[in-house]
């Protein structure tokens, strides 16, 4: 059955039940022009592993910008370092947070179909995902919320638009639970820490929010978790 939820507050809007159905997981997100799909998978492994056996991929085509690659690559190719670095922010954020005692396969996928230049979807693309195995039965110790920071003549901003990155001297994405902040990255032309523990709560504060909408939404359509094995 299809559904839908909004976080007026920051324009998000996302579909459940309509895509993707079988996925464990899938959220379609939306936030103004930019556009997205997640998608959560799990599979038993027949051996032991030694570790966590998750696998995240993230696609922003050319085509979500409305582009057609040129010149040599005519079509869309191999993932883009942008692409790797991105998956990498969402393994990071995600993969502690799997009990110690699941080994399963995972996989998470993430393809952005529209960008509208102005909303970042690298964050959104950690939010969708997170909300994918939450409302999943994949046993999950979130969820995960994510912003970007930015900090444009003196002034901290946060989800800031494509132009006001731009013009920032400081970016920090932010990642985190409702106990506190579990990832982050970012650059700057130098910062004091007393400024950078400010970025960090004012971040963590717009995290919580996202959690606990993710929450709800768990409360209606979530499925309930598999058990671990102790």
């Amino acid at each position: 059955m299809e559904k839908k939820f909004s976080l007026p507050e920051y324009g998000i809007e996302v579909t459940l039940g309509k895509y993707a159905q079988q996925a464990q997981g899938a959220v379609w997100l939306q936030q103004a022009g930019t556009v997205l799909l997640s998608t959560v998978c799990s599979s038993p492994t027949e051996e032991f592993p030694g570790f966590l056996p998750l696998t995240v991929d993230y696609r922003e085509n050319y085509a979500a910008a409305g582009r057609i690659p040129g010149g040599y690559f005519k079509r869309e190719g191999k993932p883009s370092d942008k692409d790797v670095l991105t998956a990498r922010l969402i393994d990071r954020s995600l993969r502690p947070l799997f009990p110690e005692n699941f080994f399963d396969q995972l996989q998470i996928l993430t393809g952005v179909y529209s960008v509208d230049k102005e909303h970042i979807p690298s964050t959104l693309a950690l939010l969708a995902s997170s909300l994918a195995l939450t409302i999943s039965s994949i046993p999950f110790l979130g969820p995960v919320g994510a912003v970007n920071v930015a900090r444009v003549k003196g002034e901290w901003i946060v989800c800031p638009t494509y132009s006001q990155n731009s013009e920032s001297d400081v970016r920090i994405t932010v990642a985190g639970t409702l106990e506190g902040v579990c990832m982050v990255e970012g650059s700057c032309d130098e910062i004091s820490e007393a400024e950078f523990l400010d970025a960090l709560f004012k971040g963590h504060e717009v995290i919580k929010k996202q959690i606990e909408w993710q929450l709800e939404i768990q409360k209606e359509v979530g499925l309930p978790k598999v058990q671990t094995v102790q």
